[in-house]
């Protein structure tokens, strides 16, 4: 636990940090994907590195984090904008009709904070996450892992200015990834 001022400036952000995270899980889960979209960062960085099984001694390279390695995804907001538009359309054949989601998150905790050269509030945090998915009578789906996200204050809340979702599955059962995770 950080201890003196800084974790104390902490400690009080995370429950306004938790209500976002929790207002965010509430518009994915109410398919409210515009408003979702609109809690990103015209700069978002949003990725799901792939993620291996290896021995003890390598274990640190369990993930692939390199600017270069391969991701389950790796978008920005276009990016996102453009899945949101493509779920919307009513003729994507992977999200018609549309999955029923259910997202948790949980162990939320602000690791560090930094004000940036304009003087915005920048909050690191991490938090674990469940997402079940449910589509037409027979699919279902869970992802789960810890997300780390970098926080950026935006007026009274807070925009998502990069995500990276590591995930606890070597490999993935879904037969798509067209929901929003």
């Amino acid at each position: 636990m950080t201890a003196g001022p800084a974790g104390q400036a902490m400690r009080e952000l995370r429950p306004e940090i938790e209500d976002f995270l929790y207002l965010e899980a509430d518009l994915l889960d109410t398919r409210r994907f515009e408003e979702w979209l609109a809690l990103f960062s015209e700069d978002a960085h949003y990725r799901m590195p792939l993620v291996r099984n290896l021995a003890v001694k390598q274990i640190a390279g369990e993930h692939l984090t390199d600017p270069l390695d391969v991701s389950w995804f790796d978008e920005g907001k276009t990016t996102l904008a453009t899945r949101v538009a493509q779920i919307r359309t009513g003729v994507h054949w992977a999200e018609e009709p549309l999955s029923r989601t259910t997202h948790f998150v949980s162990n939320v905790r602000v690791v560090g904070t930094a004000v940036t050269a304009d003087g915005t509030l920048e909050a690191n945090v991490r938090s674990k996450f469940l997402v079940y998915r449910n589509r037409n009578s027979d699919e279902e789906d869970k992802v789960f892992g810890t997300r780390e996200d970098l926080l950026r204050r935006h007026g009274e809340s807070w925009l998502i200015a990069r995500r990276t979702l590591y995930i606890g599955q070597s490999v993935l059962l879904s037969n798509n990834l067209s929901f929003l995770i």
